[in-house]
């Protein structure tokens, strides 16, 4: 039975809600659609809690105007961003008004409504067993419920609560609710188009290092989460990775039409992505159903053998190029990071949207143990991850300021000696990265270093295994 006709609720342990009659004569006489109507649904997911709806109906339109109510549509919907318009007969239909109705039928929504108005009250009497009505009045629902019964005020009364109709802006699921005028009658294809939050997604990569550290695999899952308040079954899915600006606090609507789209697929997966504007749009190649309050994962790329690199790096600071500072620090540990190129030829070569990376690698046993995780943003195909999983712990330093001249005003010359040691039964090599600020050279060093940029200077130092090995050098800065 329909919620306008009757419908029962526990309003309390001892009262409950009933509604009877009949509604506002112009919600009775509304034309409503369902998803029993839907057709197909489409959906399109961006990075920020944002999500463009576009849900295709079968309505029978009467000729002229009429109150058309759009039922299951989110929650969240942004009411400015919706668009209505009709497939089959696109000049036939013209919209007048719509009004977004987002307040859910409640036993307490019903009180809050029909304050200053009538009810009735029925409460069964114990002795008798006898159930008598009353009429009462609504004076306040804030923080309990205050009634008028005949010339005495009762708070929170017990028993059933009865009322005569439903609000028409009272629904009980979210609602647009449209006054449209059509030139014909007949059955047509309508879509309804919005924006809504509640639906997001996020990238999530799995990799997996083999034994000698000089490859991985890697596997990519978008994760999925509707809190929308509404369902999207056998949903067409679309994924927008990339940085959509979004004016606060609406947003504009997103129908762009492209001219080019350059278009890939992830091997094994059925998930197809292409060039929209300055993004990249993921299209997965089955229908899927996300339902209201779920959390879903759909493969996104599989991956195997991509070529990779482990670094121990050594990062020092700018600070210790003009004063005496002495010792810089003991046990200093190197950040551990797992770098490899996003490219066809190394296996791999599609656009990563950001996403967090997790590491494993295998144990002597043969089991998948956690080595670390970083957060990488989007990446372009042929630019280079590069992922920090941790500190060294079998490598570390010993830094200290070995000597200090103003050679004159604003030009200083320091020296210093870095002491790598390893305990690792293998050599390892120690990238040691030191920024230098102002105008710089090196007057004297242990070994020959790389400038990497205007302002930073790197050796690669190979330790042997069980061992260690001193850096020394001197460098002059010009203020």
């Amino acid at each position: 039975m329909s919620f306008l006709r009757k419908a029962v609720f526990t309003a309390t342990t001892a009262s409950a809600l009933v509604l009877t009659g009949s509604n506002a004569s112009a919600v009775e006489a509304e034309l409503r659609t369902t998803l029993d109507d839907q057709q197909s649904v489409a959906v399109t997911i961006y990075n920020e809690n944002l999500a463009l709806v576009k849900d295709t109906r079968k309505i029978k339109l009467d000729k002229g105007l009429q109150q058309l109510a759009f039922r299951g549509v989110s929650a969240r919907m942004r009411p400015e961003t919706a668009m209505l318009r009709n497939t089959d007969n696109p000049s036939g239909l013209r919209i007048l008004e719509q009004n977004f109705d987002f307040d859910l039928l409640t036993p307490q929504k019903m009180l809050e409504k029909y304050v200053g108005k009538t009810i009735q009250i029925a409460r069964m009497n114990p002795a008798t067993g006898v159930e008598n009505i009353e009429e009462a009045v609504v004076l306040s629902t804030n923080g309990g419920t205050v009634v008028r019964i005949g010339d005495r005020i009762e708070t929170n009364p017990g028993g059933r609560f009865i009322f005569d109709s439903v609000p028409a802006n009272l629904r009980d699921e979210p609602t647009l609710s449209i006054q449209l005028q059509q030139n014909k009658s007949g059955t047509d294809d309508v879509e309804l188009s919005y924006l809504t939050g509640g639906l997001s997604w996020k990238a999530d990569y799995v990799a997996e290092l083999n034994a000698d550290e000089s490859r991985l695999d890697l596997l990519g899952w978008v994760t999925l989460n509707n809190q929308s308040g509404a369902s999207y079954n056998n949903a067409t899915m679309q994924l927008v990775a990339g940085d959509v600006n979004q004016v606060q606090p609406t947003a504009q609507m997103m129908h762009k039409r492209m001219e080019t789209m350059a278009m890939a697929e992830s091997a094994d997966t059925g998930m197809v992505q292409e060039s929209l504007f300055e993004y990249h749009l993921y299209t997965l190649g089955r229908p899927t159903t996300i339902a209201d309050k779920q959390t879903k994962q759909v493969s996104l790329l599989t991956a195997a053998s991509i070529k990779a690199e482990k670094e121990l790096v050594l990062q020092g600071n700018d600070y210790y190029y003009r004063s005496s500072y002495g010792d810089l620090g003991q046990r200093m540990k190197p950040g551990v990071f797992v770098k490899f190129k996003n490219a066809e030829a190394n296996k791999l070569g599609v656009p990563l949207p950001k996403g967090i990376v997790r590491v494993y690698k295998r144990d002597s046993k043969g089991r998948a143990q956690f080595v670390g995780e970083d957060r990488v943003d989007h990446t372009a195909k042929n630019e280079q991850v590069r992922l920090k999983l941790g500190e060294s712990f079998d490598v570390t330093a010993n830094k200290k300021q070995t000597n200090f001249n103003k050679i004159r005003n604003n030009v200083y010359e320091t020296s210093f000696e870095v002491e790598l040691r390893n305990a690792k039964d293998e050599a390892v090599i120690v990238i040691v990265r030191e920024p230098v600020p102002a105008e710089w050279k090196m007057v004297k060093e242990s070994q020959k270093h790389k400038k990497v940029a205007s302002g930073t200077a790197e050796w690669r130092v190979k330790v042997p295994a069980g061992g260690s090995k001193k850096l020394t050098y001197t460098a002059r800065v010009t203020y």
